[in-house]
């Protein structure tokens, strides 16, 4: 192309205390095409996005937008040079309504007063585009994680930007809204607007991305120019991201001939779950496929005593277990790892160690916490599955998504439960933390562990699981065993395609 290109990005460095999160980073995006960046967590991803974007000031190298070298002063003067973000992690106010959210700070006015009729019908325009059906007068803390997320695509595009930064744009989304979104940027690269597309799902990179930049410990480690379909594959890709060939994704599956250990028996939960029965036995790695708001989640809540049961009963290792609240569940060796690490997880801002032993403190304290045996407790979990952290007082925050991920993994973990239920273990995870806690999964079932693993990803259900249940309407129409589970039959059952 002939024209300049929208960002020039020259030997930027960041570092963070000791850790150097850029190092010396080059990158050009061109007018109109979409350049995808990948990376294992903490490759330095999003630390370039936000300074891109004017979150955060390098601390050495130059930006250039247009042709025009720019000290981003912050956000707001990113925006006035046409760069906006979609950001991995929601950046919305929940009180106010969709519409408010999308024109926050740039509401219409009529005779200098807010122009409401006006505003509704543009962010209705704007959630359609964006494929959210969505009510734009709704507020946006009642919403859906989905709808959450394509209302952050919606308020950033509103803005009529010619740089756009998508940070992991559909970890949330169905396929419909995937598609959707995708025509959107189709209809974006056309006008001339140059995207940043950030995801770890490497089949999507592969499908949208004219050129890719491959990340790695803060620094450029593989450029790969147009065609890129044509070029490489997703294990191509893969393998440049850790610096090493990548052997299968999945550990096999160990046959199980063990006792039920979980035992769900006609629970059917308040919030449109119907009676549902299964059960999983030591060692088995039971699955639960299904479209958003299948009601996988909910039945996980209620299993986990965080759902308000209507109905049935739940029984562990051959006795029923009386729960009415997560403290009766966690009595019982019931641990549940949600979906929403950062919402509902963990405590951010406070450290490693405090949130390992967040639900198990009782054990660390005789009236005052015993900070010696909680650290070593921690430092066991960080060594155990690989965490990568400064210091164990650090805070969650500052860690990337996949150690924040086994944070979590390690909170749960030290209740030493009977039974794990993981809502969406490996979303925002890198391949290489996705290995390790496929890993990690496989040895808690073969020490005796029942496991209930919820995914929105098909083939890691198959790769990993001994059964597959699938839901959909909040009814479990269909279990399948490993041998005769098919992505097409999950997803006829899960969408009535065909009748399945």
């Amino acid at each position: 192309m002939n024209r300049k290109p929208a960002i020039e990005v020259s030997r930027v460095e960041k570092t963070f205390g000791s850790t150097r999160a850029l190092a010396g980073v080059d990158l050009e995006l061109r007018p109109g095409e979409v350049h995808g960046i990948i990376g294992e967590n903490g490759a330095g991803k999003s630390t370039l996005l936000k300074v891109l974007s004017g979150v955060i000031a390098a601390d050495r190298g130059e930006v250039r937008i247009h042709g025009e070298p720019a000290a981003l002063r912050g956000v707001h003067d990113a925006q006035k040079r046409g760069v906006v973000m979609i950001h991995q992690e929601l950046n919305l106010v929940d009180e106010l309504s969709a519409a408010g959210n999308i024109f926050l700070h740039r509401e219409p006015t009529r005779w200098g007063l807010l122009d409401r009729r006006a505003m509704a019908r543009r962010a209705r325009q704007g959630l359609e585009q964006v494929g959210c059906s969505a009510d734009p007068d709704e507020p946006v803390g009642r919403l859906s994680i989905a709808d959450r997320q394509l209302v952050e695509i919606a308020t950033a595009l509103g803005t009529g930007a010619s740089i756009v930064l998508m940070d992991e744009p559909t970890a949330v989304l169905t396929a419909n809204e995937v598609a959707a979104l995708f025509r959107l940027i189709g209809q974006l690269r056309s006008r001339g607007v140059a995207i940043v597309y950030v995801s770890h799902l490497l089949s999507e990179v592969l499908e949208i991305c004219d050129r890719i930049t491959v990340m790695r410990d803060g620094a450029v480690a593989a450029r790969l120019e147009a065609p890129v379909r044509e070029a490489v594959s997703e294990r191509d890709l893969a393998a440049l991201m850790v610096g090493r060939p990548m052997a299968e994704h999945y550990p096999a599956i160990a046959p199980v001939a063990e006792p039920v250990r979980l035992e769900v028996k006609q629970l059917a939960c308040a919030a449109r779950v119907e009676p549902v029965s299964f059960s999983v036995r030591r060692g088995e790695i039971f699955g639960l496929a299904g479209l958003i708001g299948a009601g996988r989640t909910r039945l996980a809540e209620t299993i986990a005593g965080l759902g308000r049961r209507s109905g049935g009963a739940v029984w562990i290792d051959g006795a029923p277990a009386k729960i009415e609240s997560l403290p009766d569940a966690v009595a019982q060796g019931i641990a549940y790892v949600p979906e929403d690490r950062k919402s509902t997880g963990l405590a951010l801002e406070m450290s490693v160690s405090a949130n390992v032993t967040m639900v198990s403190l009782a054990r660390y304290s005789r009236g005052l916490i015993r900070l010696a045996e909680e650290r070593r407790a921690a430092a066991g979990y960080v060594d155990r599955l690989r965490i990568r952290a400064a210091r164990l007082d650090a805070p969650v925050s500052s860690l990337s998504g996949g150690n924040q991920q086994k944070v979590l993994l390690a909170k749960w973990l030290d209740i030493h439960p009977r039974v794990l239920i993981l809502d969406e273990p490996t979303r925002g995870v890198d391949i290489g933390a996705k290995e390790e806690i496929y890993r990690l999964i496989q040895q808690l079932a073969a020490n005796g562990m029942a496991c209930v693993m919820i995914s929105s990803e098909i083939n890691e259900l198959l790769g990993m699981c001994h059964r597959i249940g699938v839901m959909r309407q909040g009814r479990l129409v269909r279990i399948l065993d490993a041998a005769n589970a098919t992505e097409q039959r999950i997803m006829q059952s899960a969408a009535w395609v065909g009748g399945g």
